[in-house]
């Protein structure tokens, strides 16, 4: 089996990931992926594709992240594994749109305004 790669994205974090056929070895950034995430919520959110899919242990993940925050960069990652996981076979988009992960999280940071303090917070009005 080749390489296949896609790419997830969640606010401003981009994941290019690689699935190759293996023993279920996955490596963000050059470090594997439980001391590049040592909080076990994100741990888990990485590998929910293939806990839908059954296929814990069969394939080697890499993984290159830029930008974010490690929320984000999980959930790119997420995304970028379920795309790779349609790629290779398309019966399983199925199960995994199901479960909520074939959709691209479209929420972004609002910009700040001139004038205001952030966002959508104003400075103080004083009518006098």
């Amino acid at each position: 089996m080749e390489v296949i790669n896609a790419v997830g994205r969640r606010k401003s974090a981009i994941a290019r990931v690689y699935l190759s056929q293996g023993t279920g070895n996955v490596t963000v950034n050059g470090k594997d992926f439980k001391e590049y995430f040592p909080i076990e919520t994100l741990q888990y959110i990485v590998m929910q594709p293939f806990g839908v899919l059954s296929l814990n242990g069969k394939f080697d993940v890499k993984a290159t992240i830029d930008g974010g925050g490690v929320k984000g960069q999980a959930e790119a990652v997420r995304l970028g594994i379920t795309r790779a996981l349609m790629k290779l076979d398309e019966e399983n988009r199925k199960p995994l749109k199901a479960a909520g992960f074939v959709t691209r999280d479209p929420r972004e940071v609002e910009r700040k305004k001139p004038g205001q303090k952030k966002a959508r917070k104003r400075f103080q009005f004083s009518k006098r």
